[in-house]
């Protein structure tokens, strides 16, 4: 019994019963029925009590009782067997095998590096059948190849070693090999995400990976707990397990065992620091859609999961047009950034609130797509600014700005231009070697340029970035912060920080014709500015009664749609000699 018990170990570690039908030992079993001439063939594994078909050729079912199966005896022996007439075989005449119209058995056993039997690689005839010696040599190195592409694809990128489940190279192979042997059938797979890529960075800083490690195997074992036994749990990323239930499976049933997983998950796992285990469910047709365009579809509903209250959620094609669209608006820009037809420039003027006098612009982006066409940067910026292209965008509006600047300056105009940076553009090395290049090729002044960040970005406290910062000041640069009041700063820092201008957020001055709280709450943001030695610029004035309030409050600039929406560079020349301005004592608009 303690053999059997080593050998049924060593059979399960190994994750090979029940799972899907490979290409990689189909090939093999079919490579043997032809050898032979024989109709059926099989790789077979002996469970505790039953014979599990790994691949066959000729054979419907997917297993057969154990008892009195010859593969049994060939698995516990381990040794070859070769029955020449099943029916007139004592022992195996009145088996299943031998019911079932088969005359001719022979088999050779699967043997692991430590002396256990698996199972057999075995060919079946219905005529009684000799078998030479040259067969049974090719058997036995076929045998042999088994074994080989076993110990492969388990030791070798094929399981993960901190949960011992099938990693996603696996995944990926069972897939294709879904779709190659079972197209048409309809699936249900999920995808178990236990944080967010910010959480699993805080806790590998905080807890360290031997933490990470426990807590994976914690939620293996609660994985194959859970599972019925027949739907397959994979371990795909540092944080994502996908479960992949059998054909038949019903919707209500997987629900429970979604609602199950969860439900111990919460009860059975202590997390260390803030995590949010979330499910995104699909359901497909095999061979309807590739493995990547599933696992993609996962990862869209795991994010919609995050938004649910019971953190479960079912790929839905509507929800997912938005991901489609991100994925294109990320894949197209590049090409945006070379083709002169697609990104531009306006630009929004800032006015003095005093005098009128319009002392800068805001550069904003504009992008026109040959097929989507007008693309709103609320849409595009934030998925650009968190791909690899965010240091790109910046050099495009950085190097377009300063040809605008040049040209109005040729002209006699001279205009100063507020441009947005991300806290990626904080990091990067060469950001002013690459500034100062383009400024001295340009021939714009320094002090005509003002970069406009947001607190969250001031905030990101690392020596690269103070450094940058430092050195644009030094430079002539002006510095502002952009959409104050909607961050999380601390003011005792924001006053070390060598800026010149804040900007408050647009949602401040909507909220002022709410009542006097709010109209409070805008004239103590200028007064504290003010005392920390900043210049007050308000976002999003779109009435004269908020213009008049702002100025009242002693605002020093305003920037809104009742005094211009954004220009194209024509229309800002234009604008500026001909467009009144906003005040009812408004004077002639000229160019600081």
């Amino acid at each position: 019994m303690l053999d059997e018990a080593a050998r049924l170990s060593a059979l399960r570690n190994l994750r090979l019963l029940d799972t899907l039908p490979s290409e990689s030992f189909d090939r093999i079993t079919r490579l043997l029925a032809v050898y032979f001439g024989l109709p059926i063939s099989g790789i077979s594994l002996t469970d505790a009590d039953r014979q599990y078909f790994k691949s066959k050729v000729g054979v419907e079912h997917n297993e057969i009782p154990r008892y009195r199966a010859p593969c049994a005896e060939v698995a516990e022996t381990k040794l070859p067997l070769v029955i020449r007439d099943l029916q007139k075989h004592d022992y195996y005449a009145d088996s299943t095998v031998g019911r079932s119209g088969v005359r001719f058995y022979c088999g050779v056993p699967l043997i692991t590096p430590d002396g256990h039997g698996l199972g057999a690689l075995c060919v079946l005839g219905t005529e009684p059948r000799e078998v030479t010696e040259e067969e049974m040599a090719v058997l036995t190195d076929l045998a042999a190849v088994v074994m080989d592409q076993i110990e492969l694809q388990h030791a070798l990128g094929r399981v993960d070693p901190s949960s011992g489940l099938p990693n996603r190279h696996q995944l990926m192979n069972d897939l294709s090999d879904l779709s190659h042997h079972s197209a048409g059938t309809e699936q249900i797979i999920s995808l178990l995400d236990l944080a967010q890529t910010t959480q699993f960075d805080r806790m590998i800083r905080v807890v360290g990976i031997s933490h990470l490690d426990s807590l994976i195997a914690k939620v293996a074992r609660i994985l194959n707990d859970n599972l019925n036994g027949q739907t397959l749990a994979y371990h795909i990323g540092p944080t994502q397990f996908v479960f992949l239930s059998p054909p038949g499976t019903g919707m209500s049933d997987h629900l429970i065992l979604l609602e199950k997983t969860m439900l111990s998950l919460g009860s059975e796992v202590e997390f260390q620091i803030t995590m949010t285990p979330s499910i995104g469910s699909m359901v497909f047709e095999a061979g309807e859609c590739t493995a990547e365009e599933i696992l993609r579809s996962l990862q869209s509903a795991v994010q919609d999961a995050r938004a649910h209250p019971s953190k479960i959620a079912f790929f839905s094609p509507s929800f997912d047009v938005q991901h489609q669209r991100n994925f294109m608006i990320q894949r197209e820009f590049p090409y945006a950034l070379t083709d002169d037809n697609q990104l531009s420039l306006v630009f929004q003027p800032r006015v003095d609130a005093e005098s009128g006098i319009c002392k800068s612009m805001e550069v904003l982006l504009r992008w026109s797509h040959p097929d989507l066409g007008p693309i709103s940067p609320a849409e595009f910026i934030p998925v650009i600014e968190a791909s690899a292209y965010a240091r790109e965008l910046t050099m495009w509006v950085v190097k377009a700005s300063l040809k605008q600047l040049a040209a109005w300056n040729a002209m006699g105009l001279r205009l100063n231009l507020s441009i947005n940076l991300s806290a990626i553009n904080l990091q990067e090395d060469d950001f002013w070697d690459r500034l100062g290049a383009d400024l001295a090729r340009s021939g714009v002044d320094s002090d005509q340029i003002e970069f406009e960040l947001t607190e969250t970005a001031m905030m990101i406290e690392t020596e690269r970035s103070q450094d940058l910062l430092s050195t644009l000041s030094a430079a002539g640069i002006r510095l502002s912060i952009d959409d104050f009041g909607t961050g999380y700063s601390s003011l005792s820092y924001l006053q070390k920080l060598p800026v010149n201008t804040v900007k408050i957020d647009r949602s401040f001055i909507d909220d002022m014709s709410n009542g006097n709280r709010e109209r409070v709450l805008v004239q103590s943001m200028i007064t504290l500015c003010h005392s920390l030695g900043y210049e007050v610029v308000a976002e999003g004035v779109e009435t004269q009664e908020a213009a008049e309030l702002l100025t009242a409050m002693g605002c020093d600039e305003l920037q809104g749609y009742w005094l211009s929406r954004p220009l194209c560079a024509k229309g800002v020349v234009k604008w500026l000699s001909e467009q009144s301005l906003y005040r009812f004592r408004y004077m002639a608009p000229v160019c600081a």
